[in-house]
């Protein structure tokens, strides 16, 4: 609560948080470690350092009196205990509701002698301890409000704790209190770093001499940008301003607190402030679309209605344990918006299983269809994914695609589980053709093939660091983590990396490549004045890939991070032996006109129609049929040696035609024919593969176009060990 009954637009935070994101939870089960060593269990991903109480690993959930009382009569110890009565008849504490707290005008309007809060006598006839001491006897826990200021926000003006934070705080102890919102008015223009920092220092000493944890919640209404500063005082902190009972109030806090995902995690956690549902300004399928939010952006969940009189549907909404799992789930991520377009919003949140929470809402006023798709909500590499309706319960399956009728300001939430994950294609793969199993960027998507925009998916640029330009690539944004299944087949990933050129002089970031819980390759720290780096790293063996990125050590601002032309090597080359190149599969073949031949010449149409290999009247049973510009892929898998051919224009072409080959080994030429035309002998071209994944037959045209450019390999023969 605040008397300032505005909503705080949440403009410009973006390129000002300067402070670091040290650590972030990986969603393949574990926060970057040392070399060689196993990876600890997932921590935070906001601001460091971060408070350590051991409090909010995950959001609170409880109640508040505020949405349903305000400061009218109702609001005293009866209700309170009411209140805590209800959470155990209805189940909302086997649900998971802990909490009960008071908010403002609890006290007297005046401290006594020795400068104590003194409980209201009328509303509290047994003092604020005897209302604790119940609360505990149902084995819950108790929550109590005060302001950063000279006042609380109440018109009546009700004692603040400025200049007595450690005084309050001590009361506070001794009486059983177990969480403290403390709000934002009369604050005499202290910094609220100052105030809010004083109260959390004496939070921390009360509990040191009494035992008794206090759970801070700061009520600072998102002016001050409290995402780059409270992790490290509290476990909560308000984003917004109030709350009210209305669509647009809802949503529009909504849209506030989405995009500060990268700040919340265990132990802190973004508030866009208490729940309405039930309280009578908004219809079922609203309340629905509120708590389903506040639950997939992992807020705080503080029941703000009458429970005593609830009705069954709001009951029904409160206690469903499916969306609870979702706000309450171990690794602390905060969904994010995957998609936004005319009124149709589509968030994805990680859950610790590698599975993901989905929610499709219609902010429209008819029903519309929303869709997304697996790869779109950050998960891939599964032959099918289990969706449970986490409102309807009803169960499915799908391979891709994700999508339901949603009616006007609704929202349909749905667990997403993959199945058995699919090992990569035996090959030389560009990682941003493969599914992930997981990805997650610092803001906005994981992109394919484009840099980081921060915003919405495509709206990057081509891949550049230091002026190099690639085409294919992923681009992401500090923190993030990107994960593939490998299943123990693939052997190495060769990647350049660096911060991309749209940060225009700003960022520092590190790259890291996990084998498992091992770490196979670390770029140190890379700044926008560095230019590409090459990472190679040995996967044998390896089950999953992640693809990490931390921040340099001076905050995210500008952390564009791009993974540039990402080759992943999986799977075995061809056995011992000599082999004929045409009896081996290629893992990709162009060509300039009608389709690769094998053990024929190239006729421009329809497979089959050339003739046997010839060049210059020497006739070659095996080989390939090509036509400019061209190009064959192999894959070795590091286990062959040497390439032998003959290659020349085809017989077909009499007069014309004027070709050059190239073998390239991984990336560079490895032999090269020259210029050939119709009127020239077969050359032998011979090329050491030793150790190469991949060969390449490439022919290009020699200068003068591509017409009558019938080119042959023949004889290809390849050594393997």
């Amino acid at each position: 609560m605040s008397s300032l009954r505005r909503l705080t637009r949440i403009t410009g935070f973006r390129k000002r948080a300067g402070t670091a994101l040290a650590a972030f939870p990986l969603l393949a089960g574990g926060l970057v470690a040392l070399a060689g060593t196993a990876a600890p269990p997932a921590a935070a991903a906001q601001s460091a350092p971060t408070l350590d109480n051991g409090l909010a690993r995950t959001p609170q959930m409880g109640f508040n009196n505020w949405n349903s009382t305000h400061c009218r009569a109702e609001f005293n110890e009866t209700m309170v205990k009411g209140i805590a009565d209800t959470f155990v008849s209805q189940g909302l504490k086997d649900a998971g509701y802990t909490y009960v707290n008071l908010d403002d005008c609890w006290a007297l309007p005046n401290r006594d002698a020795s400068g104590n809060l003194v409980p209201d006598p009328v509303r509290f006839p047994h003092g604020i301890k005897a209302v604790a001491d119940y609360v505990h006897s149902k084995g819950l826990k108790f929550g109590l409000y005060s302001s950063a200021g000279t006042k609380t926000c109440d018109v009546q003006g009700f004692p603040g704790g400025l200049g007595h934070e450690q005084q309050d705080a001590n009361l506070w102890a001794s009486w059983g209190v177990d969480y403290l919102k403390y709000d934002n008015c009369n604050n005499a223009g202290v910094d609220a770093r100052q105030r809010y920092r004083a109260m959390g220092d004496a939070l921390t000493a009360a509990t040191r001499s009494t035992g008794r944890p206090i759970l801070y919640s700061i009520c600072e209404w998102g002016s001050n940008q409290p995402w780059t500063w409270a992790p490290a005082i509290g476990n909560s902190w308000r984003t917004t301003g109030d709350i009210s009972d209305s669509w647009s109030s809802m949503i529009s806090i909504a849209h506030q607190n989405q995009p500060l995902a990268p700040y919340a995690g265990p132990g802190a956690w973004n508030d866009p402030d208490m729940l309405e549902v039930g309280n009578g300004g908004m219809s079922d399928t609203e309340y629905r679309t509120h708590f389903s939010l506040w639950s997939q952006m992992a807020a705080p969940l503080l029941i703000g209605s009458d429970l005593r009189t609830a009705s069954a549907s709001t009951l029904a909404i409160l206690k469903n344990t499916d969306v609870i799992a979702v706000d309450q789930d171990p690794l602390g991520r905060q969904g994010t918006v995957v998609s936004s377009s005319g009124g149709l919003v589509v968030m994805s949140k990680p859950l610790a299983d590698g599975g993901r929470s989905v929610t499709l809402t219609n902010e429209t006023a008819s029903a519309r269809t929303v869709s997304t798709t697996v790869q779109d909500i950050g998960i891939g590499g599964a032959s099918s994914y289990a969706l449970k309706d986490l409102w309807s319960k009803a169960t499915s399956t799908t391979t891709s695609a994700i999508s339901a009728s949603v009616p006007a300001h609704g929202t349909v939430m749905f667990r997403v589980t993959p199945g058995s994950p699919v090992p990569p294609p035996t090959g030389v793969n560009q990682l941003s053709d493969l599914p992930w199993t997981s990805a997650a960027g610092g803001w906005g998507p994981v992109e394919r093939d484009r840099s980081n925009g921060e915003q919405a998916a495509g709206d990057g640029r081509a891949l550049t660091i230091g002026g190099t330009t690639y085409a294919k690539g992923l681009g992401t944004h500090a923190p993030s983590e990107i994960s593939y299944h490998l299943g123990g087949v693939c052997s190495s990933l060769g990647v350049d990396v660096g911060v991309d050129d749209e940060s225009v002089s700003q960022g520092s970031v590190r790259f890291q490549i996990w084998r498992d819980g091992t770490l196979a390759a670390d770029s140190g720290v890379r700044t926008a004045a560095d230019g590409p780096k090459h990472l190679s790293a040995d996967l044998r063996g390896g089950t999953a890939l992640r693809l990490v990125v931390t921040d340099g050590g001076d905050g995210i601002t500008y952390d564009h991070a791009d993974w540039a032309d990402a080759r992943l090597a999986c799977g075995s080359g061809p056995s011992a032996g000599t082999h004929d190149l045409s009896d081996l599969a290629w893992s990709s073949a162009v060509n300039g006109w009608g389709p690769v031949e094998k053990d024929r010449s190239n006729a421009e149409q329809a497979a089959g129609d050339g003739r046997p290999l010839t060049v210059n009247g020497t006739v070659y049973a095996k080989g390939l049929g090509t036509h400019a510009a061209g190009s064959v892929a192999y894959y070795l898998g590091g286990s062959c040696s040497s390439l032998t051919t003959a290659v020349g224009v085809d017989d077909e072409v009499t007069t014309k035609g004027s070709v050059v080959f190239q073998i390239w080994r991984d990336g560079k030429i490895a032999a090269e024919s020259g210029k050939l035309t119709s009127a020239d002998a077969a050359r032998t071209l011979s090329a050491d593969v030793t150790g190469a994944l991949e060969v390449r037959l490439v022919v290009t045209d020699a200068g003068d176009g591509v017409d009558y450019d019938h080119a042959d390999w023949a004889g290809p023969r390849l050594t393997c060990a």
